[in-house]
């Protein structure tokens, strides 16, 4: 499965593995995965008992169009999708930083959705 990864993708999917051994979502406390490429950002709730993404938000959206992947972009991104799950009744989440080090515009999109008022 590594082996036809470039050497950097392949550490990522490593940690991927690892991370998500221990990490579970559910439907009170769903999972919040962030996945980051050069152009956008995307982020998802997903409850892991039922297989369904609860809620989504990504730079591909109309009305963030104009948002670009970085630090300031991922914080105001993570503000919407706070906002999201609030509307939803879901106020705590498990964080899956997907492999990303927790820097930069990772930490950024987190902090974006503790200020939304959404726990970690």
């Amino acid at each position: 499965m590594f082996k036809k990864l470039n050497d950097k993708a392949r550490k990522r999917l490593h940690r991927k593995v690892h991370i998500r051994k221990s990490i579970f979502g559910t439907a009170a406390r769903p999972r919040m995965t962030v996945y980051r490429s050069n152009t956008n950002l995307y982020i998802q709730a997903i409850d892991d008992e039922e297989g369904k993404t609860l809620a989504s938000i990504s730079t591909l959206e109309k009305d963030f169009a104009d948002v670009k992947p970085n630090v300031d972009g991922a914080m105001k991104l993570g503000e919407a999708f706070g906002k999201r799950l609030q509307d939803k009744k879901i106020t705590t989440v498990v964080f899956d930083r997907n492999g990303y080090l927790y820097h930069g515009v990772v930490k950024a999109l987190a902090d974006g959705t503790r200020k939304a008022g959404i726990a970690f």
